[in-house]
């Protein structure tokens, strides 16, 4: 009978406790501030975002997600409405954007003010007006990763054709008449200076033979010119291919830069908070080992809370189970 009695008190300490948990929340949980109702358009995907989900200015809590629905004057854009404080410094310029928390997945509404404007934005409830909506970082990054690939893969097509085989034999060819070029003129050089030395030196010849030579030695050397000319010419046609505006090496520059810049605003932008949390997961998972730890070892506490436990055997006050006292 007395068992009955208590687990009767117990059954009603719990029907008491939940009713005054359940009033406390809807007590702490009321909502009496001044809201405006705001649209906005989109036609990125919403998955994440939930009825309720936070609204907030520029990481500041300022309003809630009312309704998610399709919206009827845009066949295939999803309609949100914001229900926002009035105290939100509102403007014309005021857009927002689609985040999300950590690695929870759940998704929030971001709002941002470009400072375009600073006349403040005016609403009504029956006809809200509409915030533009702009796509999130990692939307960006989707969106310019694709075009940069492209870019990437063209360049890539670009300067294999440049570097074709046809092409590495053709600036190979223009070398080989380069080189064959400065030894004929070196050749030159050196048959020019022993004609000189002996027209001119001290056991002199005949001044027809030095002046016929000297003519053969000139034709020559207008040859190997001409031949030295067009290598060059070949060789630079060649360079400016590859250096010319929209070229395979400037597109190749491009294309790293954008890589370069999308890495870095990831780096910096989502890597530390995806960092934190983590870090708050880990705490949390933490608190929770210990509560079930103390419930398994402990699971009175539930129903009675966390009494004093009676002395055992060596502890002052401990009385043996049947013992005369």
């Amino acid at each position: 009978m007395e068992n009955k009695a208590h687990a009767l008190a117990a059954g009603l300490f719990v029907l008491l406790a939940t009713a005054l948990l359940a009033g406390l929340a809807t007590w702490l949980t009321r909502d009496q501030g001044q809201y405006d109702v705001y649209e906005v358009s989109t036609r990125e995907a919403v998955a994440g975002l939930q009825l309720q989900a936070p609204v907030r200015y520029r990481g500041v809590n300022v309003g809630k997600v009312a309704d998610i629905q399709f919206d009827p004057s845009h066949r295939g854009n999803v309609l949100l409405r914001l229900l926002v404080d009035q105290s939100a410094p509102m403007n014309k310029s005021t857009f927002a954007t689609l985040s999300y928390q950590g690695v929870t997945g759940l998704a929030f509404v971001q709002l941002d003010d470009a400072g375009a404007s600073a006349e403040a934005l005016q609403t009504r409830s029956e006809t809200p007006t509409r915030i533009p909506m702009r796509p999130a970082l990692l939307g960006q990054l989707a969106e310019r990763g694709q075009s940069i690939l492209n870019k990437v893969d063209e360049v890539a097509t670009r300067a294999s054709d440049t570097l074709s085989p046809d092409n590495q034999k053709r600036l190979a060819r223009v070398l080989d008449d380069a080189s064959l070029a400065a030894q004929s003129v070196t050749a030159l050089s050196t048959r020019m200076q022993t004609v000189l030395d002996a027209q001119l030196g001290p056991e002199r010849v005949n001044i027809p033979a030095f002046v016929q030579e000297a003519a053969t030695t000139l034709k020559a050397l207008q040859s190997t010119t001409e031949k030295a000319g067009k290598a060059v010419d070949e060789a630079a046609a060649t360079a400016r291919q590859l250096t010319a505006k929209d070229g395979a090496l400037e597109r190749i520059s491009e294309s790293a830069t954008a890589l370069t810049g999308a890495a870095d605003a990831f780096s910096a932008s989502t890597l530390p908070r995806v960092n934190q949390a983590s870090d708050d997961t880990a705490r949390a998972a933490k608190q929770l080992g210990r509560a079930a730890n103390a419930v398994s070892d402990n699971p009175q506490l539930l129903i009675f809370g966390n009494s004093a436990l009676k002395p055992g055997p060596g502890e002052p006050g401990f009385a043996a189970p049947g013992a005369k006292p």
